[in-house]
């Protein structure tokens, strides 16, 4: 069996609050090799863990982050949104996958940047779609990248040598043990998203991918475990 890396998508959200330093705990605390979360800018530029471009869903505020100081997102959330520096000194040594949503030249330069100023760039990865990781690649060509790939078509040649991305990351309904073996070919490594039942994990597992997005870390380490015997 190929190893497989355990990512925790945006921490522990079945637990505690996605995308909080007690959500990243969790997840490392019950086994994650990696932790994802996302990452946007607020209104003055200050790179935050947020997923959606509103406050709606997880804190009751109809609030676009794009329209926030953080010192306002601060008091709208009694701080319980990080900024990315207090998620990458939160999580220690601990590798972290940023994904992009609504990534655009200035916040992919700021998150960068940010990654830069912690020295964290070993211990950083990024995912998204094609144009923000091209940004990715533009402001930091060491960049670990998955690309998010949404289609079986294959990406064109020209964009994964603009890209040079190490993985394809696929919605794990699209993931077959063919697609794997050619991606493997061409050189590339495959991640899978988001994958929370044991059925999905066992049968992404046999299809050879390398790396597992989950909301439930806990369970996909059992089930690696049990592969294992």
């Amino acid at each position: 069996m190929r190893p497989v890396t355990v990512v925790a998508h945006r921490g522990d959200p079945y637990r505690v609050r996605e995308n909080t330093l007690p959500s990243i705990a969790s997840a490392i605390e019950r086994g994650a090799d990696a932790v994802e979360i996302d990452v946007r800018l607020t209104a003055d530029g200050v790179p935050v863990l947020l997923h959606d471009d509103t406050l709606k869903r997880l804190w009751g505020h109809d609030r676009p982050l794009s329209g926030l100081s953080h010192e306002l997102l601060r008091e709208l959330t009694f701080d319980g949104v990080p900024t990315l520096r207090e998620a990458l000194i939160a999580a220690g040594d601990h590798p972290l996958m940023l994904d992009l949503p609504g990534g655009n030249e200035d916040s992919v330069r700021a998150i960068v940047r940010t990654v830069r100023e912690c020295g964290a760039g070993e211990r950083v990865s990024y995912c998204a779609g094609a144009v923000a990781m091209l940004q990715v690649r533009a402001a930091d060509p060491a960049a670990e990248i998955a690309l998010t790939w949404t289609s079986l078509a294959p990406p064109r040649r020209v964009l994964l040598d603009a890209v040079r991305p190490k993985f394809l990351n696929y919605r794990f309904g699209l993931v077959s043990r063919e697609l794997t073996e050619r991606i493997h070919r061409d050189g590339l490594l495959v991640s899978a998203w988001t994958a929370d039942t044991k059925h999905t994990m066992r049968k992404l597992i046999k299809n050879g991918v390398d790396s597992i997005t989950t909301n439930r870390v806990d369970a996909l380490a059992a089930v690696l475990r049990k592969a294992r015997e």
